[in-house]
């Protein structure tokens, strides 16, 4: 295994409130946890050290409510670069035990999505698309909608008694797209149209650490969907196979899916519950349920030096690990966490569907 060459990040991010630097926030900084997820919304957790002296009497600091407050836009900054911006919808305390660290005050925040999250409804939208209900539900919230993905017009789409952001979230599933944020514009993509070059860490380096698996119990050669075509008033199945989708992102190495066909068998699988109006429709849905799955074979938990490129969607190419783990991967989960004792790190869910050949 490589010599670590690079110690855990020790700087302190910094804290910005309603756009102003607020230097007495960092240095009050005790923890710091950002997390983000491929699906949206995107959340943080600030604890602050909250006793020390105030108007020259000992005391509880930041109660007073005057910057941490419900509604309060707070972002958090790795040099230049924003980790994460988001509005205080938590307000929390904590008393340890006598000699057990000091009180703190914990403010919890979530991005803009939040809106989206707080709002249910039920509607409909006729002859539209994925590209037109996101352009529709990022206007009724103020924000601009960049859609990249392969959508065709629908006669019905239904939100019945959802909100947005799950609404939104469940289009998105059918046709193999990702969610997120770039500050006031809501994106939708595919995967393989998020772009951006990889990012190369060594373990050992930039790469701190690194648990992976290649795991065959949960992948499919083969998905069904079934539906009910209403303008032919007749059955639908339509079945995607996964030699067929993934070859250009198994060209490194051996796919999970035919790994597990020549080890073990064929294994298909059938989804009923996805309600296709039309075969098209269950065809591109059979094909995006089972890209996900496939994605799914080689999961791995790291932990990097911080970088605020390391965002969810964004390629890693990892290295030294080792014949069957180096190489690239996507990234499912990410979460900065900053504490007193080891500082400033990130942590990240990574995925491919591919292992590497044996030497």
């Amino acid at each position: 295994m490589p010599e670590a060459s690079l110690p855990l990040s020790s700087g302190r991010p910094t804290v910005e409130v309603e756009g102003q630097v607020a230097s007495d926030l960092a240095a009050a900084l005790q923890a710091l946890e950002i997390r983000e997820r491929i699906d949206g919304l995107a959340q943080a957790q600030l604890a602050f050290g909250n006793w020390g002296t105030r108007d020259g009497s000992p005391g509880y600091t930041l109660f007073g409510r005057d910057r941490l407050e419900f509604g309060k836009q707070i972002s958090i900054k790795l040099g230049d670069d924003v980790l994460f911006a988001g509005r205080v919808m938590a307000l929390q305390g904590r008393y340890p035990k006598a000699g057990m660290g000091e009180a703190q005050l914990v403010v919890q925040l979530e991005d803009k999505l939040q809106d989206l999250r707080m709002k249910r409804r039920t509607r409909s939208f006729d002859q539209s698309s994925l590209s037109d209900a996101a352009q529709r539900i990022a206007s009724d919230h103020g924000l601009t909608a960049s859609v990249d993905v392969d959508s065709p017009t629908l006669p019905l789409l239904a939100q019945v008694n959802q909100s947005d952001l799950a609404f939104l979230r469940d289009l998105a599933r059918r046709v193999e797209a990702e969610v997120w944020l770039d500050g006031d514009t809501l994106h939708l993509a595919a995967r393989k149209r998020r772009g951006g070059q990889a990012l190369t860490l060594d373990l050992g380096g930039k790469l701190l650490a690194f648990d992976v698996r290649a795991d065959l119990a949960l992948q499919r050669t083969e998905l069904a969907v079934a539906g009910w075509s209403v303008a032919d008033k007749q059955t639908i199945k339509e079945t995607a196979q996964a030699g067929d989708l993934l070859g250009s992102e198994t060209s490194d190495g051996e796919g999970g899916a035919a790994l597990l066909e020549s080890k073990l068998g064929a294994r298909a699988d059938l989804v009923a519950h996805l309600q296709p109006g039309s075969a098209d429709e269950a065809k591109s849905l059979a094909e995006a349920w089972l890209r996900q799955i496939n994605r799914r074979f080689v999961v791995g938990h790291g932990m990097a030096q911080p970088d605020a490129r390391l965002r969810c969607g964004a390629t890693v190419d990892l290295q030294g690990l080792g014949p069957l783990f180096n190489g690239k991967y996507s990234l499912a989960e990410v979460t900065h966490r900053f504490d007193m004792a080891e500082g400033l790190r990130t942590e990240f869910v990574a995925e491919r569907p591919w292992i590497g050949r044996a030497p």
